[in-house]
């Protein structure tokens, strides 16, 4: 993936009239992703899929006691989450 400035980058060569091959052979990178980028309306954007975590299954539970006593310190939500935790199991 190339950065935000590579990007604008090659959007500015471009149109200045400088050859594809030569902006990606001197930004070390392939044609192909030059004609992308040239293409590119939007800016390059790394995005994530969102993957689930050890702390899914006790969420709701943090975000009840929140909202009922938001003052709650963390140690005592963490005693509460693990009191529930092993009642799970």
């Amino acid at each position: 993936m190339i950065t935000l400035e590579d990007w604008a980058l090659i959007r500015r060569l471009v149109k200045e009239g400088v050859p594809k091959s030569r902006i990606a052979r001197d930004l070390g990178i392939s044609r192909t992703t030059v004609v992308k980028a040239a293409a590119s309306t939007t800016p390059p954007k790394y995005e994530r899929k969102p993957q689930a975590t050890a702390f899914d299954p006790y969420e709701q539970a943090v975000r009840r006691l929140l909202k009922e006593t938001p003052e709650m310190p963390s140690t005592v939500i963490a005693e509460r989450i693990g009191t529930l935790a092993q009642c799970a199991e």
